[in-house]
């Protein structure tokens, strides 16, 4: 399958065929990792790593993913360059992209990388924004597969924010895929109409299923419970109030036990804070897979830099 040149800014621009390439060229590359195999697909590749919100997983996993395929990482933190202050958007995409051959972006307006992505004429790739998280959610059904060997037909239930990027991604990643997702949050939480309606598209198609609650009834059947922090980053003001609105969806040994499954097993995008959303005993538990799809997030972000931009997909 040809991705080359394609930019990576939501799971709505892919077809549930490239998007499974995507995890199964990430598993082709995780293994031969582990045997001591590194390519050299992007050997001769410079990567901008442009970051306006912090990050430990993303900036890591670019950074090691670049390195491992031979091309070289230049960090750009807020106050290394100037974007959309002293210079538009728009021109220091034109700058970067006759210097760079692919560009990374993590931040807080979505309508940045997309501009990024029209005026660098070079792949730009999201690694956050307030919006969209496609990477993560790589990883998060590469491991599930792991686990499981399947994704079509996975109950997936996430827990808590149910309209930050977290979850509108997963909901368009579950849609494509054929899972049975469910968000469960308080209704002044709930995604967007537009885009519930949309990933129903997406589900009807693929034979999956979206459904949007408040009760907790919702996690019944769940192979997987997922979620988030309470107040993303830029929202620290607002955790007092996330607090109380959600202190009934924290996922505990109590809820993991009413999905009905012994075999549920947990997931968070991290970094979580534990005796909020999660239990410190579920997050420390065997059902917690929460580092293998940390480390998952290298290998299916190296699978979207060697797919859209590497010279031999190995």
């Amino acid at each position: 399958m040809n991705l080359k040149g394609r930019n990576f800014l939501t799971l709505k621009d892919f077809t549930p065929e490239e998007i499974m390439y995507l995890i199964d060229l990430a598993a082709e590359l995780k293994a031969k990792k582990k045997k001591g195999i590194l390519g050299n697909s992007l050997k001769g590749k410079n990567i901008a790593l442009i970051f306006e919100k912090p990050s430990t997983r993303t900036r890591c996993a670019f950074t090691v993913a670049c390195n491992d395929e031979g091309g070289f990482p230049e960090y750009l933190g807020k106050n290394d360059i100037q974007l959309g202050h002293k210079e538009s958007v728009e021109d220091t995409a034109r700058v970067l992209g006759r210097m760079f051959d692919g560009i990374e972006f993590r931040g807080f307006k979505h309508s940045t990388v997309e501009k990024l992505a029209e005026y660098s004429g070079v792949p730009v790739w999201n690694g956050l924004t307030d919006d969209y998280h496609p990477t993560q959610i790589l990883a998060d059904f590469l491991t599930v597969k792991e686990h499981f060997g399947y994704l079509k037909g996975i109950h997936f239930v996430y827990l808590g924010d149910g309209r930050n990027n977290m979850a509108n991604s997963l909901m368009i990643g579950s849609g494509k895929l054929g899972l049975h997702f469910t968000i469960v949050a308080p209704k002044e939480l709930w995604p967007q109409e537009d885009l519930v309606e949309l990933t129903k598209g997406y589900a009807k198609e693929s034979g999956g299923s979206i459904t949007i609650t408040d009760s907790l009834d919702g996690v019944k059947d769940a192979d997987v419970l997922y979620t988030d922090v309470w107040a993303s980053m830029g929202e620290e003001d607002k955790a007092a109030e996330r607090i109380e609105m959600l202190k009934d969806y924290q996922i505990n040994t109590e809820l993991m036990n009413r999905t009905g499954k012994d075999t549920t097993v947990f997931l968070h995008c991290l970094p979580a804070v534990k005796g909020n959303e999660v239990t410190e005993e579920v997050f420390e538990s065997s059902k917690s897979l929460v580092f293998d799809e940390a480390e998952n997030r290298m290998h299916t972000i190296k699978a979207v830099m060697v797919a859209t931009l590497g010279e031999a997909n190995e």
